[in-house]
C-alpha cells in the first residue's frame, strides 16, 4: 500500500522559512521522480519543483526558483523542499507527488501560510 507523511507545514512570516518533507512506503522510491505541486484557493494545482530519480536533475517553477530547494534522500524514502524567503503567494497546501512511466502517486497535502 502506497503512503505519503507529508510533514513541516504551518504557519511563518513573510521572509520566513520551512522545510518541508514527505516520507513515502510501498513502492520502490528510487524508481520514481518526486515532485512538489501546490493549490491556492481558487486556483489550478500547479508544479513547485521536480527531482530525478537519483537526483541529478531538479527544475523549479519561476516562481520559486533561488527560493525553494528540493531535495531527496533515497535511503531514507524521503524528499524534502526547503522554503527560503516565504512570501504570501506562497499561501497553499503542498502536495508530494511520486511518478514513474505508469504510475502516479500523490500524498495528502501540508498547509503552509505565510502572513504577518
Amino acid at each position: 500500500q502506497v503512503q505519503f507523511v507529508e510533514s513541516g507545514g504551518g504557519l511563518v512570516q513573510p521572509g520566513g522559512s520551512l522545510r518541508l518533507s514527505c516520507v513515502a512506503s510501498g513502492f520502490t522510491f528510487s524508481s520514481y521522480a518526486m515532485v512538489w505541486y501546490r493549490q491556492s484557493p481558487g486556483k489550478e494545482r500547479e508544479l513547485v519543483a521536480s527531482i530525478s530519480p537519483f537526483g541529478g536533475n531538479t527544475n523549479y517553477a519561476a516562481s520559486v526558483k533561488g527560493r525553494f530547494t528540493i531535495s531527496r534522500d533515497n535511503a531514507k524514502y524521503t524528499v524534502y523542499l526547503q522554503m527560503n524567503s516565504l512570501k504570501p503567494e506562497d499561501t497553499a497546501v503542498y502536495y508530494c507527488h511520486a511518478r514513474d512511466i505508469a504510475r502516479t502517486y500523490w500524498g495528502q497535502g501540508t498547509q503552509v501560510t505565510v502572513s504577518s
